[in-house]
């Protein structure tokens, strides 16, 4: 087996791509998933099922309360946009959310030995979310390596975001060559009880016209 590693696996179409590179680049890999109040919680059963058709070490499901303070249409009554993209960051946006996350997939690494955490980020396509730019995940990779034991004893973690400079069509097209069956992903933000997506969001948009762009290629 490869090295150990934990992958950020939401359920969304990012993240089961990150997660198909990582087994693909040899890792043995831990996935973390997070039920954080989030609006759209399908995503969890999504996360599931793609970790059992791609493979993974061990699959943890961790429970953090986000929706206690608010601040995003994610986790609060706030209405998610449907009105198209829009300039600066948007309401969808999760305070501090990559940060939090990271934090803990860096606690859960350093405690079964893994010293590479992936992250499904992406700077290309809109997103606007200043915790998804290269400044941000280089940032975090200084201070884990500085606020860790390991770090400090010359064993250093490395974030690894191969998404970050990459449209959603490459995103796509790299995650098709690896096997990746998008249908059983979830990108809405405010999808029905039932789980079909809003086709509204902004998430929902990006996700359509990539995969009608690569149609029409």
């Amino acid at each position: 087996m490869g090295k150990s590693a934990v992958v950020l696996l939401s359920g969304g179409l990012d993240s089961a791509t990150v997660l198909a590179m990582a087994n693909a680049n040899g890792f043995s890999c831990h996935a973390l998933s997070f039920s954080y109040g989030q609006r759209h919680n399908i995503e969890l059963k999504c996360a599931e099922e793609v970790a059992k058709a791609l493979g993974v070490v061990s699959h943890v499901v961790t429970n953090i309360d986000l929706s206690a303070w608010g601040g995003s249409a994610l986790t609060s009554d706030i209405a998610v946009p449907k009105q198209g993209i829009e300039d600066g960051i948007p309401v969808t946006y999760v305070p501090a959310r990559n940060t939090i996350f990271l934090s803990l997939a860096l606690g859960y690494a350093e405690a079964i030995g893994a010293r590479d955490i992936f992250i499904g980020v992406n700077a290309v396509d809109y997103s606007g979310y200043p915790d998804c730019r290269k400044v941000f995940i280089q940032a975090f990779q200084t201070m884990a390596n500085l606020a860790t034991k390991a770090g400090v004893e010359g064993d250093p973690f490395t974030i690894n975001a191969p998404l970050l400079e990459m449209s959603k069509v490459q995103i796509i097209k790299r995650g098709l060559e690896l096997g990746v069956d998008y249908s059983m992903t979830q990108s809405c933000y405010d999808p029905a009880q039932s789980g079909e997506s809003c086709e509204k969001c902004d998430a929902c948009r990006l996700r359509d016209a990539a995969f009608a762009e690569l149609g029409n290629s």
